[in-house]
């Protein structure tokens, strides 16, 4: 739990990553659909926020069978969102204002409508046919292996015209790819390439433990535990799926990639891993000294557990201990996969996850619209966009309610858009937006903006170590330390007052109004020197 001493600690170590769902950020062409000449005209909010960097989600060409998440070119802009020129100028624009901008990389899977897919199912002798992964039927008839899509059904395809079924981890437009083809590695790498010599600052790297699977693709063992109503996919546990060995090589191989970039041009570039994995696991992810992975594979720890003072004290020191003496921790709250903070915890709760979130050691991710404590979305059923919902309703696992447009004021369409929104807006739009918190001394948006320059103006809370400290039940404490100063931060994670004797002067708390000593009050954090 030690701390980074050096101030001049690269900048994903120190910085705030702000996530961007292009989509749902901002319209500027009243199509109802967010583009990049939106997101660039927001981006003084961006940087005014506090953080520093942008992770947009895919920008790529795509039929958005999986909006983005199936990629039908790697090497340019899809014209729903702008054109190269378009994201070329933003890039730019990013960097004037001191930011960093990172792409959303999808190397698992392609589109079906992706040139290379289009010439493998061409037939069973073309050149990149083992470009994907191919099987004839099982002896008996039907898929080869009992593997199931993330997105339930099984994970094989049929093709009529050419008898095989072909491998797809999630939708059938998301044919996988087959990694243990070097012509494949050599083409994504050139993509990552593509984007590097433009200027990008890195990559979040979609579902990286996904890319390279067993050979000979094996029964997965059957889950005992999975009961109905559950996501189908965990009918099985994915042993013969997911994080392969191969797979740590070709991290491996990405990270030199970005490693010489970085380099050769005096520009840190980081890449940010998707994986799901228990913490011993997620820690190889960070590689060796000697052979790095990426520099944070992603931590959803916050997002998977309960909201209990108890259970987090455990699971953080959990995570703390299972890091590499290299590896550099990092925390998420919120993404556009999953339930929005405030609809889990209540926005009383969200105030004080925002403040556990930017003061633990290690990289926040802030995904777009947290910021608002925007809550629960009543999406109507003739509404629905997310192909996971529609392929499996009524679980829980939809998407479309994190993916909602930004709210920047109370004028129609929320000042996203001069059309209809393609999902939405949050019920309180027009009085939970931008311009309607700006004012608002104690809004969500204040707090964020207090909590990132605080963490700007303390190196404790940017580089500190970490020290969990013993506290009365529903509260975690814990202290951030450097250079012999300590931060002291006291999160009430109940909604009564806690009797809790503390010393000190007290930089920010999550509520108005004069803090108790002796007490740390209902659903209130606090920061104290």
């Amino acid at each position: 739990m030690d701390g980074d001493s050096q101030q001049d600690a690269p900048w994903w170590k120190r910085g705030v990553i702000y996530q961007v769902y292009p989509r749902s950020f901002q319209d500027s062409d009243g199509d109802g659909i967010g583009d990049l000449a939106g997101i660039e005209q927001r981006l003084d909010y961006i940087a005014a926020l506090g953080v520093d960097a942008v992770w947009l989600s895919p920008v790529f060409p795509s039929p958005m069978a999986d909006f983005g998440y199936d990629v039908a070119d790697y090497c340019d802009i899809e014209p729903m969102f702008g054109s190269l020129a378009d994201f070329d100028r933003l890039l730019d624009q990013v960097h004037a204002r001191g930011l960093k901008l990172l792409l959303d990389f999808v190397p698992n899977h392609t589109s079906d409508q992706h040139p290379w897919f289009v010439e493998s199912r061409s037939s069973r002798t073309n050149p990149k046919r083992d470009w994907y992964i191919w099987r004839d039927a099982a002896p008996g008839g039907g898929p080869p292996n009992n593997w199931i899509s993330d997105f339930g059904g099984s994970a094989w395809t049929w093709d009529e015209a050419t008898e095989q079924y072909y491998l797809r981890a999630f939708l059938p437009q998301q044919p996988d790819l087959n990694w243990r083809n070097p012509a494949v590695k050599a083409a994504m790498l050139g993509a990552m390439r593509f984007w590097l010599d433009r200027g990008v600052d890195g990559f979040r790297i979609d579902v990286l433990w996904h890319i390279v699977k067993a050979e000979g693709l094996p029964d997965n063992p059957i889950n005992p535990r999975w009961k109905p109503g559950r996501n189908e996919r965990d009918r099985v546990l994915q042993t013969h799926s997911t994080d392969r060995p191969e797979a740590h090589l070709i991290s491996a191989e990405m990270r030199a990639l970005a490693d010489d970039y970085s380099r050769g041009t005096g520009r840190e570039r980081a890449l940010i891993g998707e994986i799901f994995l228990p913490y011993e696991r997620l820690a190889r992810w960070y590689g060796t000294p000697e052979r790095p992975q990426v520099h944070l594979p992603f931590n959803f720890g916050l997002m998977e557990h309960r909201w209990d003072a108890a259970v987090l004290r455990k699971l953080i020191a959990e995570y703390e201990t299972a890091l590499p003496p290299w590896g550099w921790p990092n925390w998420v709250v919120g993404s556009h996969d999953a339930p929005r903070i405030a609809a889990r915890l209540g926005e009383a709760q969200a105030r004080v996850a925002m403040m556990l979130l930017l003061t633990l050691r290690g990289t926040p991710t802030l995904y777009q619209g947290d910021e608002l404590g925007i809550g629960e979305v009543d999406i109507p059923p003739a509404r629905v966009q997310d192909p996971r919902e529609l392929r499996q309703p009524g679980i829980g696992l939809g998407r479309d309610p994190s993916r909602t447009p930004m709210a920047w004021d109370d004028s129609v369409s929320a000042g996203f858009s001069a059309a209809e929104p393609w999902l939405p807006l949050h019920a309180d739009w027009r009085t939970r937006n931008v311009a309607a918190q700006d004012h608002d001394a104690g809004s969500m948006l204040n707090l964020t903006r207090a909590l990132l320059s605080l963490r700007k103006s303390q190196a404790a809370l940017e580089i500190g170590a970490l020290r969990l400290l013993d506290a009365p039940p529903g509260v975690l404490a814990y202290e951030r330390c450097i250079d012999g100063r300590a931060l002291l931060v006291l999160l009430n994670l109940t909604p009564e007052a806690v009797t809790f004797s503390w010393e000190g002067t007290v930089l920010l708390s999550t509520l108005s109004g004069e803090a108790a000593p002796g007490m740390v009050r209902a659903d209130e954090g606090l920061i104290l020197e």
